[in-house]
C-alpha cells in the first residue's frame, strides 16, 4: 500500500473554502494530492478539483491517490501562477476557490535524489521540475560568495551569509560540496568552536535560500497574487499556506493589494488608476494549526494560513 503525505491544516481549509456540491475548486500546488482529496470528497457528488503543480513525479503520485474520483479531478502539470491560461485551456473560466500550500512535501524531502534534504546523502539538484531548469549544484558553479551571501541573506535570512557563502564557493571548487551532506558539512565548518545545538540545523535556512532561487518560488507567488482575482467567482475563497516569513510577507502584501484596489500614490487628490478592490479579508489574523496537529505532525508546526474572499 502506496504511503502519501500528510498535508497541513485540511479542516482549516475545509472550513473556509466550504467546498460543496458541483463547485470547482483549484489546487494550484496539488502535490500528491492530500488537500485535492479532501476537497473532492466534501464537494461529492459533483464537485470538481484542478490540481496544478510543477512537479510531475508528484503529480503520478496524485492520479494514483485520487483515481477514485474518475472525471471529478483534473491534473495538470504547470506553474500555478499560470493558473488562468491552463484552465482556459480546458475550457474553465471561473472556479469557486483555491487553496496554495506552499510546503515542500514529505514525498519530496524522501525521494531519493531529488536534492532538498540534508539528512542523506544526495545530488543538489533541488528542481521542483526536473524537466527544466538548471540545478543546484550548476548554479552554485556560477556565482561568487559576494553573490551567494546576498541570495543567504535576501532568501534564507542568514544572519551568516558571508562566512557560509565563502566556505561553500571554496567547497564547489575543490570539489569537496558536491551532494546535499557535503553541502550541509560546508555550513557546519563555519560555526565557531564550541557552538551550542541549535534547534534548526544550521544548513536549514541555506537549502531553503538556495531552493527558492532555483525554483523561482517567491516571483511564482507574486504572479499568483496577481493572477488568482480573475478566476475566481464572487464570494470564492483563496486559502494560502505558507511556511516562512518572506512567503507570509508576500501573501499578506498581495491580499492587502486585493482589498485596496487602488493604487495611486497616496499625494493625489483622486484615484486616476480605476483599480477597485477585489477581496475582503476573511479573518485579519493569520491562522496557525491546531496544537493537536502540531503534536501529530511536527511538520505543520511552522505553517500559517491566510484567507481572504473574492468581492
Amino acid at each position: 500500500m502506496r504511503c502519501y503525505h500528510e498535508p497541513v491544516m485540511v479542516q482549516e481549509v475545509l472550513e473556509f473554502l466550504r467546498p460543496r456540491p458541483g463547485g470547482i475548486y483549484l489546487d494550484g500546488t496539488v502535490g500528491t494530492g492530500g488537500h485535492a482529496e479532501a476537497l473532492l470528497t466534501h464537494s461529492s457528488p459533483a464537485g470538481t478539483v484542478i490540481g496544478i503543480d510543477t512537479d510531475a513525479e508528484s503529480l503520478d503520485v496524485a492520479r494514483d491517490r485520487l483515481a477514485p474520483f474518475g472525471k471529478r479531478v483534473l491534473l495538470l502539470h504547470g506553474r500555478y501562477e499560470d493558473a488562468p491560461t491552463l484552465l482556459r485551456e480546458h475550457g474553465i473560466s471561473k472556479v469557486h476557490g483555491v487553496v496554495l500550500d506552499l510546503g515542500l512535501s514529505s514525498y519530496q524531502l524522501e525521494m531519493p535524489g531529488r536534492g532538498f534534504s540534508f539528512q542523506k546523502r544526495d545530488p543538489l539538484d533541488m528542481r521542483m521540475d526536473r524537466t527544466q531548469g538548471y540545478t543546484a549544484l550548476e548554479f552554485l558553479k556560477t556565482v561568487s560568495a559576494r553573490e551567494l551571501a546576498s541570495i543567504l541573506r535576501e532568501f534564507g535570512e542568514e544572519r551568516r551569509a558571508n562566512q557560509i557563502a565563502r566556505a561553500i564557493v571554496r567547497g564547489i571548487s575543490e570539489r569537496t560540496a558536491a551532494s546535499t551532506q557535503e553541502l550541509a558539512a560546508s555550513v557546519c565548518s563555519t560555526l565557531p568552536k564550541g557552538a551550542r545545538r541549535q534547534r534548526i540545523h544550521p544548513a536549514t535556512r541555506t537549502f531553503q535560500a538556495l531552493r527558492i532561487v532555483i525554483n523561482r518560488e517567491l516571483e511564482a507567488l507574486r504572479g499568483a497574487l496577481d493572477a488568482l482575482p480573475s478566476l475566481i467567482r464572487e464570494g470564492g475563497r483563496c486559502c494560502i499556506i505558507s511556511f516562512h516569513s518572506l512567503e507570509d510577507r508576500i501573501v499578506k502584501q498581495g491580499f492587502s493589494a486585493w482589498e485596496k484596489g487602488c493604487t495611486c500614490a497616496p499625494d493625489l487628490p483622486m484615484c486616476v488608476c480605476g483599480k477597485t478592490p477585489v477581496g475582503r479579508l476573511v479573518r485579519r489574523k493569520v491562522i496557525r494549526p491546531a496544537q493537536e496537529e502540531v503534536l501529530r505532525n511536527p511538520r505543520a508546526r511552522s505553517a500559517r494560513m491566510r484567507v481572504i474572499e473574492k468581492v
